[in-house]
């Protein structure tokens, strides 16, 4: 495709890359595998089918590995104490050896993602992740909410030209710009913002959706939200607050357990939120007033003759009412009617018209 073409097919809200046309101007939703795979290759390509069952645009994973993370070190910072945590009592080196996501099971994910027609890709979390990911040709990359002050690393992934999603978990509005102005500086202009709170889980209290509109119009992006609270009502109220791009944690059941699992979707689940956010996209509509191809006037209240009358009779109060259907003339000539004569003889139960009177 030509460069003008997609440039103006991205200013219309419209994503294309290679056999890749995304619509932003629609809901487009995000399943989050993570580490809800249990290290099971078989489980992640069902994971895969369940959320295009789902109805979900793309699946996500995450690529890293305990040592591009962090070291090896259990004790001090490099240890989980927070009591609140789900993952108390591990160190972060331990906890990354279960979450990760085996790189050779990448290839085999999207080349089921693709199969099952949603869009497979991935958060890179150093360098040689980005290089990976390159090889496997991904359409677009993620930061995460803890990498969005990784400003080497946002760099690298701007310079590959693609587009970027980034959640904006914990950042204030200096590293956000910095964030924004890195990331278009280095050769991305399709970027994404999601409003983001980095617990696991998140309340809906502190969810903050009256952030996306503002971070909409003070970046001008395409924003949405990374939303990591317990069922759908959040990422469904983001819909009308303009967020666009919705993503959730995903998993096959959350009793089989995994380091997300407690805050992931099941299937029936995320098939609900799919059919909530495009029903409240729907919704949202345009500004309006009077009737709409739904309504009928049929209904309404409007003025009837409700006694047999003579040509001559005077219409009175008790012969004229304001009642359903609407077929008569508007309920506010009411007073104006009063004590007129019918020129002909009108039977009872007929709408009232101005050729009567």
């Amino acid at each position: 495709m030509e460069e003008n073409m997609r440039k103006l097919l991205y200013l219309a809200g419209i994503y294309c890359r290679g056999d890749i046309m995304i619509n932003f101007n629609k809901p487009f939703i995000i399943a989050e595998m993570s580490g809800n795979h249990n290290h099971s290759l078989r489980r992640a390509l069902d994971i895969v089918d369940a959320a295009a069952d789902s109805g979900v645009n793309a699946l996500k994973i995450q690529t890293y590995t305990a040592d591009t993370m962090t070291i090896d070190k259990n004790d001090g910072e490099f240890f989980i104490t927070d009591k609140n945590s789900l993952w108390k009592g591990q160190s972060l080196y331990s906890l990354y050896q279960k979450a990760y996501t085996p790189w050779e099971w990448h290839k085999p994910i999207f080349d089921r993602c693709k199969e099952n027609g949603i869009i497979g890709f991935s958060t890179p979390f150093d360098f040689t992740a980005v290089d990976f990911l390159e090889e496997l040709n991904v359409p677009f990359y993620k930061i995460a909410s803890f990498e969005n002050v990784d400003i080497p690393l946002i760099k690298k992934i701007a310079k590959t030209g693609k587009p970027i999603i980034a959640s904006t978990g914990m950042a204030n509005l200096a590293e956000l710009s910095e964030l924004v102005e890195t990331a278009r500086s280095n050769g991305c202009n399709d970027l994404t913002l999601l409003k983001c709170t980095s617990s696991y889980p998140a309340s809906p209290a502190g969810s903050n959706l009256a952030t996306i509109p503002h971070m909409k119009e003070l970046f001008d992006c395409t924003v949405g939200i990374s939303d990591h609270t317990l069922g759908i009502g959040v990422a469904v109220a983001s819909i009308a607050l303009g967020a666009r791009v919705i993503e959730k944690h995903f998993t096959l059941s959350r009793a089989d357990g995994g380091v997300d699992a407690e805050f992931s979707l099941e299937p029936q689940e995320m098939k609900q939120l799919v059919k909530e956010v495009n029903a409240a996209y729907e919704a949202i509509g345009t500004v309006h007033y009077g009737l709409t191809s739904q309504e009928s006037t049929k209904l309404r209240r409007s003025l009837y003759i409700v006694e047999d009358m003579k040509t001559g009779d005077v219409i009175t109060e008790k012969n004229m009412r304001s009642i359903r259907p609407g077929l008569g003339l508007p309920p506010k000539y009411y007073d104006i009617l009063l004590g007129k004569k019918v020129k002909c003889d009108v039977k009872r139960g007929t709408a009232l018209s101005w050729d009567m009177v």
